[in-house]
């Protein structure tokens, strides 16, 4: 699969950027994995999966819902703390965003932010770090890769900035609001049961002759499933886990045709990157007729393991359903890989299916889920090729990216911020052999 424009999450449940593998935990990241649209999407904050953001992706802890306190009292007319409320409006693709803004007083002399997309889903997403200085707000979330800065107007009722999450700023003026005048804040989908085992009750499937010759998306956007582009491969691909060399037999056609699809589960809520597997699995099945047996082969592999010194993983806090894992602009002229509430599970299916070219094996033995994000240097033997085509990132990070040294290959990167290591290996692993498929009757 080639990844081009990837504002590409892999989102498990929020969105980030949503297509493959993922299915998000924050609340800006509403893909399951996204190997996204053109470039404006990565611009777009991430859906959430509980609502699924779009381009980038959803709550990293730190975002409980603010309720009215002391804490949102400003001392002045010039003092930031409280409610702000403001339009994204994404002219590429023509749509608003209502964004509302939640600052609070964390302890002296620091700030809590916190942001809801109120038409993605408005699940709450916690900024990493926030300043005021000289009328000046800037926040940052690294879960999205996302930063705003802007400057407050005299009289302390407007804040004019721009929002960037991607290559590009866009342009985003705050207003003061309260309480009872701020949009309301959409309560939350609720998960689907755990014990659940759900199907598609309705699903269409269209060919797709855009002439993509990549998946598009793979996307939960609250009950709904979504994914443009996908060939038959993908689907396998994603269902089981596996990577494409990993699928053995079958006509040709299952790699290269192409589909749009959409359905809706048969259970109330949001499923969890489990049921959601095997909804596909069960679609597959019924609608191309799939059946296969496994076989054990030795094959090139990668085998994912704790580097020497250990795991420089950072624990998430939240409580989301689904992972969100994408891909953006890095400096150095690199490419930055995040995710947010993924297992190592999540983090291999997306090495293995978006960016490397053979299965890779987790022999870490870390349990749990986790925020990690490196910048790399992709090698021709990655993204089978051709690495997507991110513009670097422009205005005040441009010089920063000028100044950087020369991102380090993917190996090093792990070692060195995520404390894992690739090893490459010749070594067992699972293979599908496809005994029987047809082409899904149109619909």
């Amino acid at each position: 699969m080639r990844t081009e424009e990837v504002t590409h999450k892999f989102h498990f449940g929020l969105k980030i950027l949503q297509t493959l593998a993922g299915l998000s935990a924050c609340a800006m990241l509403a893909t399951l994995v996204s190997i996204s649209e053109p470039a404006a999407r990565s611009q777009v904050p991430p859906t959430p999966a509980t609502t699924p953001a779009a381009a980038p992706a959803a709550p990293p802890a730190q975002a409980p819902a603010q309720s009215p306190s002391a804490t949102l009292t400003r001392v002045s007319p010039k003092d930031v703390l409280g409610i702000w409320q403001g339009t994204l409006h994404i002219e590429q693709v023509n749509r608003d965003l209502r964004l509302e803004v939640r600052i609070t007083q964390a302890a002296a002399g620091e700030y809590k932010t916190v942001f809801y997309s109120i038409d993605q889903g408005g699940q709450p997403l916690g900024a990493n770090k926030t300043s005021f200085e000289n009328g000046t707000l800037t926040f940052t979330m690294d879960a999205i890769g996302g930063k705003y800065l802007g400057k407050m107007s005299p009289d302390g009722k407007m804040i004019a900035g721009t929002w960037t999450q991607g290559p590009n700023p866009i342009p985003l003026n705050l207003d003061r609001t309260t309480e009872d005048a701020a949009w309301p804040i959409p309560e939350p989908l609720k998960p689907m049961a755990a014990d659940a085992n759900p199907s598609f009750d309705v699903a269409t499937i269209k060919p797709n002759n855009s002439g993509a010759t990549q998946m598009q998306g793979l996307v939960i956007q609250g009950r709904k499933f979504l994914t443009r582009a996908s060939s038959l491969e993908d689907l396998i691909s994603f269902a089981y886990n596996v990577q494409t060399k990993q699928i053995a037999g079958g006509p040709s056609w299952i790699g290269s045709d192409r589909y749009d699809i959409e359905a809706l589960p048969d259970v109330e809520g949001v499923p969890n990157s489990q049921q959601i597997r095997v909804m596909i699995q069960k679609l597959i099945a019924d609608r191309f007729k799939l059946t296969f047996h496994h076989e054990q082969r030795d094959m090139p592999a990668y085998v994912l393991e704790v580097a020497k010194g250990g795991q420089k993983l950072t624990p998430n806090q939240s409580k989301a359903q689904l992972p969100g894992l994408g891909l953006g602009p890095g400096t150095g002229g690199g490419i930055t890989l995040r995710a947010i509430n993924a297992t190592m599970g999540d983090f291999t299916g997306f090495l293995q299916i978006l960016v490397l070219d053979r299965p890779v094996v987790d022999r870490t033995g870390i349990t749990g889920r986790y925020d990690l994000k490196c910048t790399f240097t992709p090698d021709d033997s990655q993204f089978n090729g051709h690495p997507p085509r991110l513009p670097p990132p422009s205005g005040g990070d441009a010089a920063t990216t000028a100044d950087a040294p020369a991102a380090p290959s993917l190996y090093e990167a792990m070692q060195q911020e995520l404390g894992l290591k690739l090893t490459p290996e010749k070594t067992a692993v699972d293979v599908i052999v496809i005994d029987h498929v047809e082409k899904p009757s149109p619909n």
